[in-house]
Formats: structure tokens, C-alpha cells, sequence
């Protein structure tokens, strides 16, 4: 059945979230591809991915989402899935400022092991918990705009734009492979991306409904 869908879809993204332990990724996956959100939701050991198609202009998307551990024994191993990705999503825990101040690692990670003209959203996540927080949004966008990054404050617990976050890594990216002449170093229409991963989690999406399965603030996006 994936097979199938990609050769409907007209491209396909590989995209990565990333970011320290415990901050809410697998939760922020769990609302861009099922729309559901798990309160004792399990640390990832290794990798996890769903797709999700998204129509943009007369074009769809298939969006192939990585979610990578946070713990560092799981750095070395997840930093080989950063190769290819054509964006990220990268995450801290507002009520937490040790993982904000660890975001310039991951960020290094990004450009050492990721594509150069990659898409990344900085995402401040769990903006619900506003009385417990330790990093203001001026902190956040004050980053963003010194490392040219989107930038946008999350819950997903209460849903609250996790989907224009994801919408907009996905129409910055397609922005970007319409403009650029694809000489590789983009995917290109048609593209497919072999995945063989022992003991990987994958959730399919098409138009909002899962067909197969084994497993507050403003923010704003760069020009």
C-alpha cells in the first residue's frame, strides 16, 4: 500500500523531529499524522516514523516524519537519519531551559548530518503548562532569528499549532524545491526513500484517516 502511494504522490519529504528527551515529540507526531495526543506516552528507543499526505496548490505531499530519541546514548545512532531530511522540527519543553540551552547541540547536529537547504521550525512545545514555564517566547524567537529559523509555541496535549507548524515546514519546503532546480540534492517528484528499520513504529495517513498501522503563543515562520 505505500508503495502505491508513492507513486501517487507528486513529492516526498523526509522530515525529522528532534530535540532532548521527554520534551513531547512522539505526542507532536501523534497529532500531525492520528490527531491524538497520550498522556503516559513510553520514551522512542531509536526511531519511529508515520507519514502524512498534505495537498499543497495542485501538488501532494507525502510527508515522511522521523521521530528521533532524545536520550544522548541514542545520538550516534539517530544522527545517520538526519541524511535526507528536508526539514525538522526541532523541540524543547518550555517549563524545562535545560532543554532549550541544549538546542544549539542538536542545531550543529542538523548541519553537520542534514541537507543545507533544510527547513527547520523551532518549537517551543507544551505552551499549556504557561505557570511552570522557563523560557519566555522572546527567548525562542530572539534563537530563531539569530539562526534563521521558523519559530512557533505548541501544546500538543491541547493541540494548539502543531499543525500550522507542521503546514509550515511542509510549505517552506515545497516553496524551496519549486524555486530550486533539482540537481539531487533535493527529492524530487516521484522519489522514493527505501526505509529498513528492525523494530521501527510506522503509521500510515491518507487524507486524514490511518490506513495501516504496526507500532500559546504567536510564532512565525522565515522568509
Amino acid at each position: 500500500m505505500a508503495d502505491s502511494m508513492d507513486e501517487d504522490c507528486d513529492y516526498l519529504f523526509k522530515a525529522v523531529l528532534i530535540g532532548d528527551s521527554a520534551v513531547g515529540k512522539s505526542n507532536i507526531l501523534s497529532r500531525i499524522s492520528r490527531n491524538e495526543f497520550q498522556l503516559d506516552s513510553k520514551p522512542t528507543i531509536g526511531v519511529e516514523f508515520a507519514y502524512r499526505n498534505v495537498k499543497v496548490g495542485d501538488k501532494l505531499i507525502k510527508a515522511q516524519i522521523w521521530d528521533t530519541a532524545g536520550q544522548e546514548r541514542f545520538r550516534a545512532i539517530t544522527s545517520s537519519y538526519y541524511r535526507g531530511a528536508l526539514g525538522a522540527l526541532l523541540v524543547y519543553d518550555i517549563t524545562r531551559k535545560n532543554t532549550f540551552e541544549s538546542l544549539k547541540k542538536w542545531l550543529h547536529e542538523l548541519r553537520e548530518f542534514g541537507n543545507p537547504d533544510m527547513v527547520i521550525v523551532l518549537v517551543g512545545n507544551k505552551s499549556d503548562l504557561s505557570d511552570s514555564r522557563q523560557v519566555v517566547v522572546e527567548d525562542g524567537q530572539t534563537l530563531a532569528q539569530l539562526e534563521g529559523l521558523c519559530f512557533m509555541e505548541t501544546s500538543a496535549k491541547e493541540n494548539i499549532h502543531v499543525e500550522e507548524a507542521f503546514l509550515n515546514m511542509i510549505n517552506k519546503i515545497h516553496e524551496i524545491t519549486s524555486q530550486k532546480s533539482l540537481d539531487g540534492k533535493l527529492i524530487s517528484p516521484g522519489t522514493r526513500t527505501n526505509v529498513s528499520l528492525q523494530g521501527a513504529k510506522e503509521i500510515i495517513i491518507v487524507d486524514d484517516q490511518e490506513v495501516s498501522a504496526t507500532k500559546h503563543s504567536a510564532g512565525y515562520c522565515c522568509t
